[in-house]
C-alpha cells in the first residue's frame, strides 16, 4: 500500500481569473484526494520571494514574483496516497503545450508563462513540507476522516 502524504497545490493568478478554482479542485477532489487546507489571498512580495527562492539566480526570478503576486490566488494542500506523484501526473507538463489533454494543464493552459497551476516538486523531498509551511499554519490544516475511504484504498 502506498504512504498517504500533503502536498501544496496552489491556482495562480491567470487561473483565478478565469474562475478555474472550483474545476480545479473539483478534479483533485474526483480523483481521491482530500483538501485539508484551503486559502483564497493575495500573495506579498517577501512570500513570493520565498517561495520561488530557488531561483533567485535565474533570469527568470523577477517575472515569476511580479505574476505570481499580480493578482489573488487560491493555496491549498491535498492529501491522499501518493498525493505528491497524483497532483503532478493530473498537471501534466509545466509548459501547457507538452501537456496532455486530460490535464489541468492540456485543458487550461495555452503558454508557459500562464500555465493555470503550481505544485510541490516531487523530486525535491522537501519542497512540499517547506511549501506548506510557508502558505498554512500547522492550526490552518484540518485532520478529517472522508466517508469514502474505504471505497478509495484497499
Amino acid at each position: 500500500m502506498a504512504d498517504t502524504e500533503r502536498t501544496f497545490v496552489m491556482v495562480k493568478p491567470d487561473g483565478v481569473q478565469r474562475g478555474l478554482i472550483g474545476d480545479v479542485v473539483s478534479r483533485f477532489e474526483d480523483r481521491g484526494l482530500k483538501l485539508v487546507g484551503g486559502k483564497f489571498m493575495q500573495i506579498d512580495q517577501e512570500l513570493a520571494e520565498d517561495h520561488y527562492g530557488e531561483h533567485e539566480d535565474k533570469p527568470f526570478f523577477d517575472d515569476l514574483v511580479d505574476f505570481i503576486t499580480s493578482g489573488p490566488v487560491f493555496a491549498m494542500v491535498l492529501e491522499g496516497q501518493d498525493a505528491v506523484s497524483q497532483v503532478r501526473t493530473m498537471m501534466g507538463e509545466t509548459d501547457p503545450a507538452e501537456s496532455a489533454p486530460g490535464t489541468i494543464r492540456g485543458d487550461y493552459g495555452l503558454d508557459l508563462g500562464r500555465n493555470v497551476i503550481h505544485g510541490s516538486d516531487d523530486e525535491d523531498p522537501g519542497a512540499n513540507e517547506r511549501e506548506i509551511s510557508l502558505f498554512f499554519d500547522d492550526d490552518e490544516l484540518v485532520d478529517w476522516d472522508q466517508i469514502d475511504e474505504t471505497w478509495l484504498y484497499e
